[in-house]
């Protein structure tokens, strides 16, 4: 063998020794490879595309999820008049509430001509399911209603709240302040400085004390009293 040939055979085995040592060392999941995960996407009509459809859990990696869910998807129109977003209905978790970036409750979700609209994460409206039944890792019937363009149904991939859906999950509802149980005293309110003496202790200004004397008080006799001016 010529020595260029055998150059470009030990660059060659070279080449794949550390093709091999990176991707053992990276793993074989998404968040290691720094990759995007391939999740569904749908089409409804000529200008409604639905981009990256999952439905996220909370923090557990793996088995099956009940409780609370968000749905997250990237809607985009790309025709000439506004779309609206009815609803989304998730098979074992039922229809989802709409929200606002602040919490309040959408009838419906609007998508401005030529504008997309992420559903889902920090500061964007939100689409809650109350509770789910969900296999992590899996994929679950998600079906989308739009106003004028109908229906259209998509197989949801079913995340974690981690990772690059982190923020995305569902998040604890606040709930009321616990008031006292009845018949518990709340905290004793400080003594107010305007408050009046109470009867039988009563002084007013020029005039002496009336009623008998408290213990340790100085009595009428064993102490002056101040003459009124």
């Amino acid at each position: 063998m010529s020595r260029s040939l055998r150059r470009g055979s030990l660059a060659a085995i070279a080449a794949i020794a550390i093709a091999s040592l990176s991707a053992c060392a990276a793993g074989n999941n998404a968040e290691t490879l720094e990759v995007k995960p391939d999740n569904t996407s749908v089409t409804l009509g000529t200008d409604l595309r639905l981009n990256n459809i999952v439905v996220v859990t909370g923090d557990e990696t793996s088995g099956e999820h009940t409780g609370p869910a968000n749905v997250t998807v990237n809607i985009s129109n790309t025709g000439a008049e506004p779309a609206k977003l009815e609803s989304i209905s998730v098979e074992g978790g039922g229809t989802a509430t709409l929200t606002d970036p602040s919490g309040a409750p959408l009838k419906e979700l609007i998508i401005k001509p030529g504008d997309a609209v992420l559903l889902g994460g920090p500061g964007q409206p939100t689409a809650r399911l109350a509770s789910a039944t969900l296999q992590v890792g899996g994929f679950v019937p998600t079906t989308f209603a739009f106003e004028k363009a109908g229906q259209v149904q998509a197989e949801a991939a079913v995340y974690a709240n981690f990772g690059y859906y982190k923020g995305f999950g569902p998040t604890p509802t606040p709930s009321a302040p616990a008031s006292p149980a009845a018949g518990t005293a709340g905290p004793a309110a400080a003594p107010s400085p305007t408050a009046s003496p109470t009867a039988g202790a009563t002084a007013t200004a020029g005039a002496k004390p009336t009623g008998p004397a408290a213990s340790g008080s100085p009595t009428a006799s064993g102490s002056p009293i101040a003459a009124a001016h």
